[in-house]
């Protein structure tokens, strides 16, 4: 059975009838979601996957804090030491990116973690369709170049900025951090 990586921007709260659409395709198969407890996209995901009663549903969260579990599904914890942010919270996408076989993401043309999260994915040799806001449509990306390609339709000041991350300047994160972040537990 294939376990999909949900995951996406804060700042999409509304899914509509394309994210929708896929989302009921994942539900018809039957397949297994990992995802976080973020607000935004994840919040909006789990409630949807709830009312829909998908049961196959892995809610990953920082150690001793779940933010978001609307479903009551089973929780992987992730540890962690350090001041909570941006690397903070990236060690449990990057724990959902390793146990994925594909991806889902939502993404806003501006979330440099959603694109993190691609980049992780796709480096795996892992596909990812990608909501893209902007455009209101889907795509797949499997390489490198189809991340650039995509990044090529963000805004300017987005694009330079997202650029600038995913090249590897200034403080980019590991995409796939030492456990210094493992796994603490799973509980029903």
């Amino acid at each position: 059975m294939s376990t999909v990586f949900i995951g996406g921007s804060r700042r999409i709260g509304r899914l509509n009838e394309v994210i929708r659409a896929r989302l009921d395709n994942i539900v018809d198969r039957g397949l297994r979601v990992v995802i976080g407890d973020a607000n935004g996209s994840d919040r909006a995901v789990q409630a949807y996957l709830a009312d829909k009663g998908h049961r196959d549903v892995v809610v990953y969260c920082m150690a001793g804090d779940c933010r978001n579990n609307l479903g009551g599904w089973n929780v992987r914890e992730v540890e962690a030491s350090g001041e909570r942010g941006f690397d903070y919270y990236a060690l449990k996408d990057a724990q959902m990116a390793r146990n994925a076989d594909c991806g889902f993401m939502l993404w806003d043309g501006k979330s440099r973690g959603t694109l993190l999260n691609v980049q992780r994915l796709v480096e795996a040799r892992k596909p990812v369709v990608i909501y893209f806001a902007p455009d209101r449509e889907c795509m797949t990306v499997r390489t490198p170049g189809e991340i650039k390609a995509l990044l090529a339709r963000c805004r300017s000041a987005d694009r330079r900025r997202l650029s600038h991350f995913l090249s590897g300047d200034g403080d980019q994160p590991a995409l796939f951090p030492s456990d210094e972040g493992g796994l603490a537990d799973e509980r029903a």
